[in-house]
């Protein structure tokens, strides 16, 4: 049997990180951003135009209106981004409870998503969280994380060439890089869009309070058919709920006057 020293993997790995440059996120969270912003914006814009010529838009003017007023309270409150001239929000006549944002500012909102985002403030609260995503740069954190995590175990494939049971210590390392690494990285995106989106919407003028009740009403809408956090890219509701709740209550009073998009 080969023997493989412990070393001799961490220093294939440790050598492609030093390929990398270091970012922040608006949290100050560190990250590892391979791929410029122009990049992603045309990668963004591209998957958008997949997505319209997949999904059904919505023809509803009244839905239309109602969601790109939300959209525009928040991003109006933006600084002009270097990567793309404006936002745009396509609302996706489809039961789905979803919404997303793909760099480049391109918004996609499922219609089934106001029946549980019942108001102006919850739907903002879901707005806000997507813009969070595009504003810390998640898409590409997330494709330079897999990236980085694919070259690591070709890395490692290599050095472990000949050693006797490589299959199964493959199999482990892949293991342990999905559940270690690539799972618990999306929670950390997903809180920190929360916190992002809290204070999107907020200083917009919408109730932060609705943040809460939103995922109550998500809660109830899953009927409980939620997979158990360590396995899944999302904090658990009830996790969220509680996160939320101190970061309302820790929001300083805001002065800007409310919104008044109605459905």
């Amino acid at each position: 049997m080969k023997i493989i020293k412990p070393f001799l993997l961490s220093t294939v790995v440790a050598a492609s990180l030093t390929l990398y440059g270091c970012a922040n996120s608006p949290t100050g969270r560190t990250q590892i951003l391979l791929f410029s912003g122009t990049e992603m914006s045309q990668l963004g814009a591209q998957s958008f135009e997949e997505i319209k010529k997949q999904e059904k838009i919505s023809t509803d003017k009244k839905t239309n209106v109602y969601v790109q007023c939300v959209t525009s309270a928040i991003t109006a409150r933006l600084a002009p981004q270097s990567d793309f001239t404006q936002w745009e929000v396509v609302v996706f006549d489809s039961e789905q409870i979803n919404a997303f944002a793909l760099p480049g500012g391109k918004i996609g909102v499922y219609s089934g998503l106001l029946k549980v985002a019942v108001n102006q403030d919850q739907l903002a609260t879901v707005i806000g969280h997507e813009i969070g995503h595009v504003m810390a740069n998640h898409s590409n954190e997330r494709l330079s994380r897999s990236q980085l995590a694919n070259t690591g175990l070709q890395l490692s494939n290599l050095a472990l060439g000949g050693a006797e049971y490589q299959n199964i210590a493959m199999a482990g390392l892949g293991l342990g890089v999905q559940y270690g690494i690539l799972m618990p990285y999306g929670r950390a995106q997903e809180s920190e869009s929360d916190t992002l989106g809290l204070k999107l919407m907020a200083e917009a003028g919408f109730d932060p309070q609705q943040s809460v009740n939103l995922w109550v009403n998500m809660a109830k809408a899953s009927g409980g058919n939620q997979p158990p956090e360590l396995l899944s890219t999302h904090p658990s509701n009830s996790t969220r709920i509680k996160n939320l709740k101190a970061q309302v209550a820790a929001l300083p009073a805001s002065n800007v006057k409310g919104q008044n998009c109605k459905l």
